[in-house]
C-alpha cells in the first residue's frame, strides 16, 4: 500500500475524546476540523481544533450521527482524512464506504472487519473456526431459544447480536426467567441498535474482564501492547481500569495476548482494536467481542507503553508500516484510570447534568487527564456524562493507587454531583486493594461504598467548613470592593449583631445525618484574617494564598486548600479534605441572595428585598411578560450588587419601587402574577 499524505483531519466526535484526537493533530502539524451540534458552540473541543463545522440542532441523529453531513463538513473543509474516535460513528461500516467512496481517509479498520465483529453472534462464529475458546453458546429465534429453556445450562447471559455498552444484556439464573428477559432484551436491542436479534450464552460466575490492545498495518505487522484490566463495572460499563492485569500469571498473560493477535491475523485486520475477553475463576479465558476502535480506556495503555495510540492509527491508515515492532514494546510500571462522570451515585447512578461553577484539575507528577471541559460551563443532557478519564502511573500497584487516591482528592468539579467520591470509596475498598474483584464488584459493594461515602463526611468537622466558608464568604466582599479596610465599619449596626447560624450538608449524599446546624459568633474579620467561635470551638482563619475561589489558608495552626463557589440556588459550595460540603447561611448579614423569603400565594409572587439598601436598577414595569431568570432588580448593599431574579415565567403585576429608593429588609420590591 503506497503512502498517503495527510495535512487536514476532521475529528468526527465530540468531548474528551475529540480534544485528545486534537492533541496529537497539533504534535503531529497536522490541521485538525472540529464538528459541533448547537448546544456543543462553545464546547473545548472546537476551541481547541484549528477550525471547527456546524452540524446545525436537533438529534444525535441530525447532528453526530448524521453521515452525510459530516461527509460535507470534511469535504467543504479540505481535509485528507476522518478520525471516528469511539462511539458514535466510529464501528459503522456504512460511515467507513461513505468515507472511501469521497476519497476521504478513514481512520480505522475496513468496512469488512466492522461488519464481523459488530454482529456478535458471526464473530462468536468466527472465533469457534478459528479454534478461539469461546463460552458455550446458542443462536435462534426467541421461540427456538425457548423450546431448549429446561436444558439450557444456567445461569445464562442474553446478549444484543448488534450490542455494547450492556444495553440488551441479561442475566438469567433459570428456566421460569427466560421468557421475559427474552422478550425484554429483544425490545432493548430493537431499540438501542435498530437490531431485535439475540443470542445466549453460559454466565461465568465471578468473571473478570480482560482486554488486549493490538495495532496491525497494512505491510501484515500485528502487535499488541498487552493488556488491561477493566473488570470494575456498573450495569455493565467499566469505572475504573487498570493495566496490567494484577490478576494474570506471566503464562497466562502471554496466552491471552498472542491469542489476540491471532484473531487479527485471521481476519486481516488493520489499525487499533481491543480484543475482549472474560476470565474464570481458574484462568481459563474465553473469547467476548472485539471493539474495531479506539478504546475509552486506551490511555492506559499509553501510560505503561510511551505509545501514542492515536498516532500510530494515523501511521497506519496512511499506510505507513507501524513504528514499532513486538520486541520493541516495553510497559513500565502500573496505570490506573478512572472515568469521572457527572452523576448520583446514590441515585442508580443517574446522569447529574448542569452547570459546572468551578472546575479545577490536579496537577501532579505521574497524572494525566484527558477532560471534555477546562473551566466552569455546563454539562449537557444530550450526551453521555462522562466529563473527563483521570490516568494515574506509577512505579507499582500500591504506588499507582496513592497517586490516584491523591488525584481524586483534588479534581474539583462543582456543583455538579460527580462519582468521585464514590471512586474514592472504590480505591480505599480493602477488596480492590487486595484485588478481590470481578464484574459485579460493584454491584456486591454497593450499600458498602455509599456508606463509606457518609463515613467520610462523617469524619470531616463541620465546623472546619463553616469557618473556611465564613472566611471565603467576607473575603469574596474585601475582593470586590478594594477601598474596604473593615467590612464590620460598611455593614453599619449589624456590627452589634455578629452571631450567624450555618446549615451544612454534603453535597454527594442525600443522607439526611450529612446536614448540621452551626452557630457562630465572630470576634473580628478583617482582609488577611477571621476569628470566631463556631458550636463554642474558637478558630483563627490566616490568608495564605488566595484567588478565584481556590485558597490556601491556615486553620487553627494548620495549613489547608479550600475551593469555594456559588451554586445556582444561591448557596456555597466549599471543597475541604477532599469531598464537597453545601453551606448556607440563615441571617439578616447573608449576602449570598437565599432568595427563601419569597411568598407564593394564590399564584401571585411577592419579592421582598433580602438585606437593607439602595435599589440601583429597576428592569421592569407593569404589564411586562418575564421569564425564570430575569433580573428584575438590582439591590445595591454593602457596596455588592444583588440581582433579584424571576423565579418563575410570569407576568409583572406591581412595581412597589423605584431606582434610588432605599429599601428595609423584607421591603416588597415587585409582585409577579402567572
Amino acid at each position: 500500500m503506497p503512502s498517503k499524505k495527510i495535512h487536514k483531519i476532521l475529528v468526527a466526535n465530540r468531548g474528551e475524546i475529540a480534544v485528545r484526537i486534537i492533541s496529537t493533530l497539533k504534535k503531529l502539524g497536522i490541521n485538525s476540523v472540529a464538528i459541533y451540534a448547537d448546544n456543543d458552540a462553545d464546547s473545548l473541543h472546537c476551541r481547541v481544533a484549528d477550525e471547527a463545522r456546524p452540524l446545525g440542532g436537533g438529534t444525535l441523529k441530525d447532528t453526530y450521527l448524521n453521515i452525510q453531513k459530516i461527509i460535507d463538513s470534511a469535504l467543504d473543509a479540505g481535509a485528507d482524512a476522518i478520525h471516528p474516535g469511539y462511539g458514535f460513528l466510529s464501528e459503522n461500516a456504512e460511515f467507513a464506504e461513505a468515507c472511501r467512496a469521497n476519497n476521504l481517509i478513514f481512520i480505522g479498520p475496513d468496512a469488512a472487519s466492522m461488519r464481523l465483529m459488530g454482529d456478535k453472534i458471526r464473530a462468536r462464529q468466527f472465533a469457534i473456526e478459528n479454534d478461539i475458546p469461546v463460552v458455550w453458546g446458542m443462536v435462534g429465534s426467541l421461540e427456538e431459544i425457548e423450546a431448549h429453556a429446561a436444558a439450557l445450562p444456567y445461569p445464562v447471559l442474553i446478549k444484543a447480536s448488534a450490542g455494547g455498552g450492556g444495553k440488551g444484556m441479561h442475566i438469567v439464573e433459570n428456566a421460569s426467567q427466560l421468557h421475559l428477559s427474552l422478550e425484554q432484551a429483544s425490545r432493548e436491542a430493537e431499540k438501542y441498535f435498530g437490531n431485535g436479534q439475540i443470542f445466549i450464552e453460559q454466565y461465568i460466575r465471578n468473571p473478570r474482564h480482560i482486554e488486549v490492545q493490538v495495532l496491525a498495518d497494512h505491510h501484515g505487522n500485528v502487535i499488541h501492547l498487552y493488556e488491561r484490566e477493566c473488570s470494575v463495572q456498573r450495569r455493565y460499563q467499566k469505572v475504573i481500569e487498570e493495566s496490567p492485569s494484577p490478576t494474570l500469571t506471566e503464562e497466562r498473560r502471554n496466552a491471552i495476548c498472542e491469542t489476540a493477535v491471532a484473531i487479527c491475523k485471521s481476519m486481516n485486520y488493520r489499525n487499533a482494536g481491543t480484543v475482549e475477553f472474560i476470565l474464570d475463576e481458574n484462568q481459563n479465558f474465553y473469547f467476548l467481542e472485539m471493539n474495531t476502535r479506539i478504546q475509552v480506556e486506551h490511555p492506559v495503555t499509553e501510560q505503561r507503553t510511551g505509545i501514542d495510540i492515536v498516532e500510530e492509527q494515523i501511521r497506519i491508515a496512511r499506510g505507513k508500516v507501524m513504528g514499532y515492532t513486538q520486541d520493541s514494546i516495553t510497559a513500565n510500571g502500573h496505570a490506573i484510570e478512572c472515568r469521572i462522570y457527572a452523576e448520583d451515585p446514590e441515585n442508580n447512578f443517574m446522569p447529574a447534568p448542569g452547570d459546572v461553577t468551578l472546575y479545577h484539575q490536579p496537577k501532579m507528577r505521574g497524572v494525566r487527564i484527558d477532560s471534555s471541559i477546562d473551566r466552569p460551563t455546563t454539562i449537557s443532557d444530550s450526551y453521555d456524562p462522562m466529563i473527563s478519564k483521570l490516568i494515574c502511573h506509577g512505579k507499582t500497584r500500591e504506588s499507582a493507587i496513592e497517586i490516584t487516591k491523591n488525584a481524586l482528592k483534588n479534581y474539583i468539579v462543582q456543583t455538579r454531583k460527580t462519582n468521585i467520591p464514590y471512586l474514592q470509596s472504590i480505591i480505599d475498598n480493602e477488596d480492590f486493594l487486595n484485588n478481590r474483584i470481578d464484574t459485579s464488584y460493584c454491584e456486591k459493594h454497593q450499600e458498602e461504598l455509599i456508606e463509606s461515602m457518609h463515613q467520610m463526611r462523617d469524619d470531616v468537622k463541620k465546623e472546619d467548613v463553616v469557618a473556611l466558608f465564613l472566611f471565603y464568604d467576607f473575603n469574596k466582599l474585601y475582593l470586590e470592593n478594594n477601598n474596604i479596610d473593615n467590612v464590620w465599619e460598611e455593614i453599619g449596626y449589624w456590627r452589634y449583631n455578629m452571631n450567624i447560624d450555618v446549615v451544612v450538608s454534603g453535597q454527594q449524599t442525600t443522607d439526611d445525618r450529612q446536614q448540621t446546624l452551626c452557630h457562630v459568633q465572630i470576634d473580628r474579620i478583617n482582609r488577611k484574617s477571621l476569628h470566631c467561635i463556631i458550636n463554642e470551638q474558637p478558630y483563627e482563619v490566616l490568608l495564605s494564598q488566595n484567588g478565584g475561589g481556590i485558597n490556601k489558608v491556615i486553620i487553627n495552626g494548620m495549613m489547608e486548600s479550600v475551593f469555594v463557589s456559588e451554586t445556582n440556588d444561591n448557596n456555597y459550595c466549599v471543597h475541604f479534605k477532599g469531598l464537597d460540603f453545601i453551606c448556607r447561611r440563615n441571617d439578616e448579614l447573608n449576602y449570598a441572595k437565599d432568595y427563601s423569603n419569597i411568598d407564593v400565594k394564590n399564584n401571585d409572587m411577592t419579592y421582598y428585598s433580602p438585606m437593607p439598601g439602595k435599589v440601583i436598577k429597576v428592569n421592569v414595569k407593569e404589564g411586562d411578560e418575564v421569564k425564570e431568570g430575569d433580573v428584575l432588580c438590582v439591590v445595591e448593599a454593602m457596596k455588592m450588587e444583588n440581582n433579584i431574579k424571576a423565579m418563575t415565567s410570569a407576568k409583572v403585576a406591581k412595581v412597589l419601587v423605584n431606582e434610588g429608593d432605599k429599601v428595609d429588609v423584607k421591603t416588597i420590591l415587585i409582585e409577579l402574577v402567572l
